[in-house]
């Protein structure tokens, strides 16, 4: 296709074949998994498909050129050398953000400065003047990556983290991030086809994506602006008909999603965001405690939820992660739960047989994605001898 090129989307460790599984489903070709990225080949209205839909993407850049950088004159030329006319205009504002892993560069903000000086230096010399810059809310958002000898120059065509989904004004002491809470419920194999249960929701993250995901809302539906609506190639029309695509394949959710806090000042911010995500009508959310609670009807449950780790939460690990196992044993037969932290000695705690233990970070912190699986009844009763 003469119209497509090489994009990158960005996200966090341990989701690179969530969202390579992502892009393919939204139709990208040639999908290539990184470290924390996955490259894909698409067009503009993949583009703008891509940061509408993808529920895992942190970022979405479309890369420019790559070159073998020596020193800082290498990178200075490299950049100058880019057609910056062709892609932004004299008036327009811009900002740049630098990500180095290289002996030779070992400062990202003087490696963003030197490619701002070449990018205005070269405006300076056609155009007899230079753009500004706007560190907030600039035109045109210039990504520099160099690993160890090669630069590459990209525009991010996302903004602001696309974790920023929009509908979350409220935030409770340990919010989950959104690309998070998403990429969980997407690794426990969350396809909406059964009732789901937050217990400890706070401000109400996960009951919210997984609405979303049930009833296939494209992710950033609720955010303000994209980055690429300010390019001078941004094609309105073709924008809203992306739009109007995605909406179309909106699918009906018919069972429930419950979220519970004991916290009424969680409960009140969870309920506020569902609200905001236009979501009221798909998830309940309730005061409860979780160790006071028991499942309700036969069906199969699915649950995954965000325990305090004692980082920012203090609770007493022991008694905590022990009344976690106790409930789910006791009182959520037929349920597959779920649950991230970072605590591992928490986990002993539990009494409970993970069945499956998944890497991955919540910020900064080596956390462990962990299933347990409530039968319903025995093991040795799910199990039937051939006639």
């Amino acid at each position: 296709m003469a119209n497509n090129y090489r994009m990158v989307a960005k996200t966090l460790f341990g989701f690179e074949e969530v969202l390579a599984g992502e892009l393919r489903r939204l139709g990208a070709i040639e999908v290539e998994n990184g470290v924390r990225s996955v490259s894909f080949s698409g067009d503009k209205g993949f583009m703008y498909k891509a940061n509408l839909c993808l529920r895992t993407a942190l970022k979405i850049v479309k890369p420019l050129r790559s070159f073998k950088v020596r020193n800082e004159d290498d990178l200075y030329d490299g950049v100058k050398k880019i057609r910056w006319e062709d892609i932004m205009r004299v008036d327009s504002t811009l900002a740049v953000d630098a990500v180095v892993h290289s002996e030779k560069f070992n400062h990202s903000l003087y490696v963003a400065l030197k490619t701002k000086d070449a990018v205005v230096d070269r405006f300076r010399e056609l155009k007899g003047k230079r753009p500004d810059v706007d560190l907030k809310h600039p035109d045109l958002r210039i990504n520099v990556h160099i690993q160890k000898d090669i630069c590459t120059i990209s525009l991010d065509s996302s903004g602001s983290s696309l974790h920023h989904r929009g509908y979350r004004t409220a935030t409770n002491i340990a919010p989950i991030n959104e690309v998070l809470a998403a990429g969980m419920l997407l690794l426990s194999g969350w396809d909406g086809q059964c009732d789901f249960l937050d217990p400890m929701c706070g401000s109400g993250t996960l009951p919210i994506e997984a609405a979303m995901i049930a009833c296939n809302i494209p992710a950033n539906i609720n955010r303000r602006e994209f980055a690429f609506e300010k390019w001078i190639d941004f094609d309105l029309d073709l924008f809203e008909k992306v739009t109007e695509s995605s909406l179309n394949k909106v699918r009906e959710f018919h069972h429930k999603i419950l979220a519970f806090d004991k916290a009424p000042s969680a409960v009140r911010k969870a309920s506020d965001n569902v609200r905001n995500a236009n979501l009221g009508a798909y998830v309940q959310v309730s005061q409860q405690d979780f160790f006071k609670t028991e499942k309700q009807g036969e069906d199969k449950l699915h649950m995954v939820f965000n325990p305090p780790y004692g980082e920012r939460l203090a609770v007493d690990m022991q008694d905590f992660y022990g009344n976690i196992g106790n409930t789910l044993k006791q009182e959520y037969p037929g349920t597959e739960a779920w649950l991230i932290t970072s605590d591992m000695e928490a986990l002993k705690y539990v009494g409970l047989r993970p069945s499956r233990k998944i890497k991955l970070f919540n910020g900064r912190l080596e956390s462990r994605l962990v299933k347990y699986e409530m039968y319903a009844g025995s093991k040795k009763a799910k199990w039937q001898p051939r006639e």
